[in-house]
C-alpha cells in the first residue's frame, strides 16, 4: 500500500461494515502509519482496481493488524486471508512471533474469519484475538 492508495482504500474502509473509520485514518495519520511501518501494509487489486486492503504495524515485539476489507463482491475468494498472510510474512522476516487483531463485538463475521485463521479470543476486558506469525 502506498500514500496513493489512501482514497480508494479509505472508502472501502467506510463501506465496510466491522470497521470503525476515525480521524487518525486520514490521509495525514495514513501517511505517517504507513512510513512507520514500511512493506508491512497491502492492497489487493483486480483488474488495477483495489479490492481489498490491510494496515500492520507493530512496536517492535507485538503486531496489530487493522482495517481488513474486502469489497462485498470479491469476498470469499481468499482475498482477505492472502492479505492476513503477506502480513505475517512480512513479520516474521522482522522477528515479530505475535499479532493482535480487533473485532468490534457486533461483527460475528468478522470474528469467526479471524478464529477460522486462528486467532484465539484472549480474557481481557476487551476481545482481542492473538496469532503467533508462524502459523
Amino acid at each position: 500500500m502506498t500514500i496513493a492508495d489512501h482514497g480508494e482504500v479509505h472508502r472501502i474502509w467506510r463501506s465496510a461494515k466491522g470497521i470503525c473509520v476515525v480521524e487518525e485514518d486520514a490521509r495525514e495519520g495514513i501517511s505517517l502509519y504507513l512510513s512507520r511501518n514500511r512493506g508491512l501494509c497491502f492492497v489487493a487489486t483486480v483488474g488495477g482496481r483495489i479490492v481489498g486492503t490491510v494496515l500492520c504495524g507493530h512496536d517492535g515485539r507485538r503486531a496489530i493488524l487493522r482495517h481488513l476489507a474486502v469489497r462485498p463482491g470479491y469476498r470469499r475468494r481468499g482475498i482477505g486471508r492472502e492479505l492476513v498472510e503477506r502480513c505475517r510474512r512480512a513479520l516474521r522476516r522482522r522477528g515479530i512471533r505475535k499479532c493482535n487483531i480487533y473485532v468490534m463485538k457486533d461483527n460475528p463475521g468478522g470474528l469467526r474469519f479471524w478464529v477460522g485463521l486462528g486467532y484465539r479470543v484472549l480474557d481481557d476486558d476487551y476481545l482481542t484475538l492473538q496469532a503467533s506469525t508462524s502459523v
